[in-house]
């Protein structure tokens, strides 16, 4: 009765915004009245803040399309879907008119989205800050076999964030700007509504943007959130991504400040009404910028240092250095000249406690660490996994680690299963649904339950069905959207996640030229694979442009030799997202995480295959550590050297790639194809000779040394997988079972119990 109350609802609503029958309506008009009834839903959820408040600060938000995932949150989604098909309307399709946001770009975004799906989920006042990208990163189109950079124009219409009539004044560079609060609401899956708040100028113009995604960078009042990390390699670019951090943070604080007073916060108490979370190092500015807000209202200068370090935490996602930001303390006077005199006071603040001046904001050459102030000058640093964390302790901050031993603490990531479950594979959803209920959905641990049925014949053999179901259907989006064919009787090996020389996608590349001459000799793998990647690499990372070249190019070498394409494919997802991302981790049989050990903070996009029943294949390196713990060494593919060798190996400098290329014939074999006349043909010389010298006489992140082992363990996987398909099927639950423990739920609920403390008075 309760069901066919609700389609009535719906239907009544939607027939109601269209003004004419849902059969007679556009795609357009439904998702258009379906997102005035979510907004309307979403207000009834919205609650008053008593005591505590979090403000999330990050440079990204990579959110995804929101329709069906605030449907799901909101119990309306089955009404919704049987209400359209009734109709003969299908959700499908409806979702396919949806523009995605282009707020975020890899790991870090998706994980602030998560945090935020998470908090509301939990009934936590917790809101994020962050910028409205009008481009986002960029529209990734494949020419010739190498990315170019195109503008991701997804502005438009009706969307979810919805402009306010608020503004803060932000000055830069000795002009004032109005800073436009746009707002989001983030429902919570039978939770609150909480809000994404997104700062823009209203006087952006698109039409700046030359060929490309190139634009007169100095032209700050159309340019400044056009793009998210606006290229980088000249002085503009650098300059312009201070601009649009401090628009974050200013815009942001003000806001912080103007809320917790009219909550009735004195300032001198604001520690009992705010906590902020620094998301990496883009929004540290908020530090001195909050500093400086309080002593415009008559705190001092040493009270104020002292309110926003207990308000503020600072999460760590790195030990890489390029991405611990530093800045020439010139640029800071030209951008933030207000902000220099605070910095400045807190640098001396530092030298007074300590006489390391490897530890100083400002150092010998006047660059301006913002790692340093986040952690002299915040009540928490966090990682992001075990691994990572101790990393951090013992190593890369061991020198911040002694001064305050008491501040340095571990959140293993986590993934909301909300989005990465029941929206992306809603089949397994039901399957598991139907074996152990339906606490899972609100409680990830309860997943655990489904141990009883590893030996269940039954039941693998519906995993392994509904497996074979999602590789069909990634084949029919495949030919559909990129109009490429796949094998779905293949194993299905996927490695997705942004491009990075330390994630190794080039490692990836090497074991499938390995394979393309054990193919030729005769020596086929125990199953035909389809290796398919998805990733952007950043329009200026000259070497990640090169690997995804390589991959290209070789995908071709392979399409047109019908010997070795009868039993192994290459496929490279043109703008690899979020929507592609849903498509691919339900498909996925062997998930690659094969980062250098010590180089991935956490990584959630294994949290996410195996979830959805793939078997990883990686190295001990972030959360992988983590995941080969829960599953036992039987349920996951571990290979390479540790993070101790490899740290080792960096302190001692004796790791000479050469020396590997020249004593191992297939590394070497492997190489030398590269520029080989079967590339060249599909490849430019330039790109393809250029990564070669790079894996030959530098090769930072040590593919050579793992490349046989990676070999090995990835064709005794593929092996596995072909000769005992139940025996895997029963590994794959077991990996779904215990992949609770990695829900973003879990990891808030630990934030908040040892950082945050949200809604204490």
């Amino acid at each position: 009765m309760k069901i066919k109350e609700n389609n009535n609802k719906i239907e009544t609503a939607l027939t109601k915004i269209c003004k004419r029958e849902i059969s007679q309506c556009s795609y357009e008009e439904l998702y258009t009245a379906l997102l005035e009834i979510v907004e309307e839903e979403s207000k009834k959820h919205a609650a008053p803040v008593k005591g505590r408040k979090l403000y999330y600060i990050s440079a990204e938000f990579l959110i995804g399309k929101l329709l069906s995932n605030n449907l799901i949150n909101l119990g309306l989604y089955d009404d919704v879907k049987v209400c359209l098909e009734t109709h003969g309307r299908s959700m499908a399709e409806l979702e396919e008119t949806e523009p995605e946001p282009s707020l975020g770009n890899g790991g870090l975004g998706r994980l602030a989205a998560c945090f935020l799906d998470s908090l509301a989920t939990l009934n936590l006042p917790g809101d994020g800050i962050g910028l409205r990208y009008h481009c986002g990163l960029f529209h990734q189109k494949f020419t010739n076999q190498l990315q170019r950079e195109t503008p991701d124009f997804w502005l438009g219409g009706d969307e979810w964030a919805k402009r306010t009539e608020k503004t803060y004044t932000v000055s830069l560079a000795g002009k004032d700007y109005k800073a436009r609060l746009y707002q989001l609401a983030v429902t919570g899956y039978e939770g609150r509504t909480n809000y994404l708040n997104l700062f823009d100028l209203d006087t952006i113009d698109d039409s700046v943007i030359r060929e490309g995604i190139s634009f007169d960078k100095t032209d700050i009042e159309k340019n400044l959130t056009l793009f998210l990390y606006p290229d980088d390699s000249d002085e503009a670019g650098r300059l312009l991504r201070i601009y649009q951090q401090y628009l974050m943070v200013s815009a942001g604080a003000q806001m912080i400040l103007e809320e917790c007073m009219e909550r009735g916060s004195s300032l001198h108490d604001l520690d009992k009404y705010a906590a902020i979370q620094i998301n990496d190092t883009h929004p540290s500015m908020v530090i001195p910028e909050l500093i400086r807000l309080l002593c415009e209202k008559g705190i001092t200068f040493e009270e104020a240092a002292e309110i926003v370090t207990k308000v503020c935490a600072y999460t760590n996602h790195t030990i890489l250095a390029e991405a611990l930001e530093k800045w020439p303390k010139y640029y800071l006077d030209t951008v933030v000249p207000q902000l220099v005199p605070i910095i400045e006071k807190l640098d001396a603040m530092v030298r007074e406690r300590t006489q390391d001046g490897s530890t100083a904001i400002i150092d010998d050459y006047k660059t301006v660490h913002m790692a340093h102030m986040d952690i002299h000058f915040t009540h928490s640093t966090n990682g992001v996994a075990a691994l990572h964390t101790e990393i951090l302790k013992n190593s890369e901050l061991n020198h911040f680690y002694r001064l305050y031993p008491e501040r340095f603490n571990n959140k293993t990531n986590g993934i909301t299963f909300r989005r990465w479950l029941l929206k992306c594979n809603p089949e397994l959803t039901e399957l598991i649904e139907s074996l152990i209920g339906p606490e899972f959905k609100k409680d990830a641990s309860k997943l655990e339950g489904l141990l009883a049925f590893t030996e269940d014949e039954a039941v693998l053999e519906k995993v392994a069905k509904l497996k074979r179901d999602n590789k069909e259907a990634l084949a029919q989006w495949l030919f559909h959207t990129q109009n490429i064919a796949v094998n779905p009787e293949s194993m299905f090996l996927i490695q997705s996640k942004r491009l990075h020389e330390y994630k190794r996608q080039q490692l990836n590349l090497l074991y499938l030229i390995h394979q393309y001459f054990e193919i030729k000799a005769g020596h086929m793998p125990k199953a035909p694979i389809t290796a398919i990647f998805g990733a952007k690499a950043a329009p200026a990372y000259t070497i990640a442009k090169d690997i995804i070249h390589a991959l290209l190019a070789l995908s071709r070498v392979i399409g047109d030799d019908p010997e070795v394409s009868r039993w192994m494919q290459v496929v490279f997802i043109e703008n690899y997202n979020v929507t592609a991302a849903e498509k691919m981790i339900p498909a996925c049989d062997l998930s690659e995480q094969i980062s250098l050990a010590s180089k991935e903070a956490s990584g959630t996009g294994n949290m996410k295959f195996m979830l959805n029943g793939a078997l990883t294949l990686g190295t001990l390196d972030g959360a992988n550590v983590e995941i080969a713990e829960a599953v036992g060494e039987d349920n996951i593919y571990i290979f390479g050297q540790s993070s101790s060798q490899v740290i080792r190996r960096y302190s001692n400098g004796d790791y000479c790639a050469r020396e590997w290329y020249e004593v191992d014939s297939n590394i070497r074999r492997a190489i030398n194809f590269l520029t080989g006349e079967e590339m060249l043909s599909h490849g430019t010389k330039e790109n393809l000779e250029r990564l070669k010298n790079e894996l030959i006489n530098k090769d930072w992140f040590q593919t050579l040394p793992d490349f046989n082992a990676y070999v090995v363990r990835k064709n005794q996987a593929i092996a596995d997988y072909a000769q005992n398909p139940m025996d895997w099927a029963r590994r794959t639950l077991i990996n779904i079972s215990k992949a609770g423990y990695f829900s973003s739920d879990r990891t808030i609920e630990e934030y908040n119990k040892d950082i945050w403390h949200l809604g204490e008075a």
